[in-house]
């Protein structure tokens, strides 16, 4: 039996809207497999981080993180705090407006920092997009969620994913629904990052956090997949692919210039 814990945050409509639509729609639609779900903290700042396989995944860790007595709040791509109506739901959430690649992501960082320091779960993918890696392994993380850890002392919650890109494949607008898939989810320890702490956050420090991260992620969804992780993980700049978006259209794109 999956163990849950009550809620005991304050919630404002947007959670109550989100709730009452999404619970029962994932709980027709969808199995689930939460494994040490206790694992996450009940209460304090904590920056909770999984490993990135498809769209859906926002809805199915803020399930996941809300079973557990927790309210997630994400860093969301800015242009959903202008689109009409959803512009209404991330704002009463208190998600993190983030505007990638580009100098504004700053304040999104001193946003999250100031949300765990008031004691908020903040939920962040490491590797800033759907992993490229041909086999869904995790790829090359970033070093926002390690920077935020050793910035405000809290700790960071890995969490290892897979199933959720059968129920919705990476960059597919195309749900699978019939049979059911299972999404399956395995909580870890906090990552060690004491002997980091208090240190000047260099590039050597926040890399070597971040590869803590990536590592204790791999770690589970390898146990999910009983298999064992490549040894070295996927780079798209090493690949020559782009970090965020489709690659496979980037690459007919091209395919079409070229011919053209």
């Amino acid at each position: 039996m999956v163990k849950v814990r009550k809620l005991q945050e304050r919630r404002g409509w947007a959670w109550w809207l989100c709730v009452a639509i999404l619970k029962p729609t994932m709980l027709t639609v969808t199995k689930h497999e939460w494994i040490d779900g206790e694992k996450i903290p009940a209460d304090g700042g904590c920056v909770v981080a999984m490993n990135h396989v498809s769209h859906i995944d926002p809805m199915t860790l803020g399930w996941l993180l809300y079973e557990h007595g927790r309210l997630v709040r994400y860093l969301t791509k800015d242009g959903l705090f202008h689109v009409p109506f959803v512009k209404y739901v991330v704002r009463d959430a208190r998600m993190i407006p983030v505007s990638r690649l580009s100098t504004d992501a700053a304040q999104a960082f001193d946003a999250a920092v100031a949300a765990l320091r008031d004691g908020a779960c903040v939920g962040v993918y490491p590797e800033g997009t759907i992993t490229k890696d041909p086999n869904g392994w995790p790829m090359r993380g970033k070093t926002g969620a390690a920077r935020m850890a050793l910035e405000t002392g809290c700790p960071v919650i890995p969490i290892g994913q897979w199933g959720a890109q059968e129920i919705l494949a990476p960059y597919s607008a195309r749900p699978h629904l019939v049979p059911r898939r299972t999404a399956r989810y395995k909580v870890g320890d906090p990552v060690d990052l004491s002997d980091l702490r208090g240190k000047a956050l260099t590039n050597d420090v926040l890399h070597e956090a971040t590869d803590r991260i990536m590592a204790a992620i791999t770690t589970l969804v390898a146990d999910l997949r009983g298999e064992a992780a490549p040894r070295e993980r996927f780079d798209p700049r090493v690949a020559g692919i782009t970090e965020i978006g489709n690659p496979h259209r980037d690459q007919r794109t091209d395919e079409k210039g070229r011919r053209a």
